[in-house]
């Protein structure tokens, strides 16, 4: 392996949650690395705010499946002071930043599917979850019925953040493609992908990139809008999809 394995190429992330670390990962790894983040997040406040923790403190799982529904639902928590010990059920996250990220913010989270996607979450849940629990499911508003219509029991359901375009980043990502070599665009959302696939896409021609995905779901997402993906992890993380690029690269040699 090449001590500068990304030397050379490009790669850009599309989400929200952009981390410093990322973009140093690739830059030691030889690589140039850029935030074109074409989704933002803004959290949704309700006057019924309150009365939706005080459920959410009684039932047996709270349920969540990103860090921007964590991050909003923390932020809430702090806003109404309250505390994690006021919460009596247990927790259930996809994925490992999500987890994480609870963790970190003094919730204990007790159950987490063997692969981070939602549709592997409802057929593992159900097994260790109980017999017709009280569940809410702490969510985006634009979040995929995938638990609603999955779960053999009713969820309810805490709509907490919406998914909105970041337009102004268009026009760069648009300009960077055109004046790099074949960069790898990265997705971790079907969302990132809708703004590519309406905005992106029909500008520039399919061989001038280079696509990976994070998830089946997000893969799916861009198999619908007739793109190929190049990269997708087995395991559905930002750290995974790079050493994929790196594994593929070095077989390249």
């Amino acid at each position: 392996m090449r001590n500068l394995p990304l030397r050379g190429i490009t790669v850009v992330v599309t989400g929200t949650k952009i981390t410093t670390t990322i973009l140093s990962k690739v830059q030691s790894l030889g690589g140039e690395a850029h935030a074109c983040p074409l989704i933002d997040t803004k959290e949704i406040i309700e006057p019924y705010d309150y009365i939706q923790l005080q459920m959410a403190r009684n039932l047996d799982w709270l349920i969540f499946t990103s860090q921007n529904a964590v991050k909003a639902f923390l932020n809430k928590t702090k806003q109404n002071k309250m505390e994690p010990i006021e919460f009596k059920g247990k927790i259930a996250a996809v994925g490992k930043k999500t987890t994480q990220l609870l963790e970190q913010n003094g919730f204990n989270v007790d159950f987490m599917p063997s692969i981070y996607s939602a549709d592997v979450f409802v057929k593992e849940f159900p097994v260790i979850s109980g017999e017709n629990p009280r569940c809410m499911f702490i969510r985006g508003k634009k979040a995929k019925d995938t638990l609603k219509k999955g779960l053999p029991f009713r969820i309810k359901e805490w709509n907490v953040y919406e998914t909105v375009e970041n337009i102004a980043m268009v026009e760069p990502l648009i300009h960077l493609i055109q004046t790099v070599e074949k960069p790898i665009v990265i997705f971790a959302s079907p969302s990132a992908v809708d703004v590519y696939a309406k905005h992106v896409a029909p500008i520039i021609e399919s061989s001038k990139v280079d696509l990976a995905a994070i998830g089946h779901i997000t893969e799916s997402a861009i198999h619908h809008y007739g793109m190929d993906v190049t990269y997708k992890p087995k395991t559905y993380t930002m750290e995974s999809v790079i050493e994929e690029i790196v594994k593929k690269e070095d077989a390249n040699l």
